[in-house]
């Protein structure tokens, strides 16, 4: 896993001021997209979710993730052995809570997703942890709606 900013800020398609983010997204969601948040483990909405879809960026609607790849870690947030497509998300540094990790965050608009760790199941052997917050599921009846 790589520890450099794969995406920098003025390389995302998508560009919006903070203002204008805090007026699409609610307090909760602003907080884990834009402020680098997480949420609770195990309460969250989709930890549980065994439904087939896809899941996207709750920001600016990106695909990310699809259920296909989803497995249960026992971490208590949503995870993934891989993103639809490498391009589709980037990594950052993440020296925060006195840990180095890797944070992952949608290269489209440069939100905050959550993490990967390399502890997941094979054949990647990776565990993308996100944030329900961060994203919106699309059930798998709506996909191409």
């Amino acid at each position: 896993m790589a520890q450099t900013d794969t995406f920098p800020k003025k390389d995302y398609p998508v560009q919006k001021s903070e203002a204008e983010w805090k007026e699409i997204l609610t307090s909760k969601e602003y907080r884990i997209l834009r402020d680098r948040g997480t949420e609770l483990p195990f309460v969250n909405e989709y930890n549980s979710n065994k439904r087939e879809g896809i899941y996207v960026c709750g920001a600016c609607g990106q695909k990310l993730y699809s259920s296909q790849h989803k497995y249960e870690s026992g971490s208590g947030w949503p995870s993934f052995w891989k993103p639809f497509a490498d391009s589709l998300v980037g990594e950052r540094e993440d020296n925060s809570w006195f840990m180095s990790r890797t944070e992952i965050v949608c290269s489209n608009c440069g939100s905050h997703l959550g993490h990967v760790f390399d502890d997941g199941p094979q054949p990647t052997g990776l565990r993308y942890c996100m944030n329900s917050l961060a994203m919106d599921f699309i059930p798998k009846e709506e996909v191409n709606k």
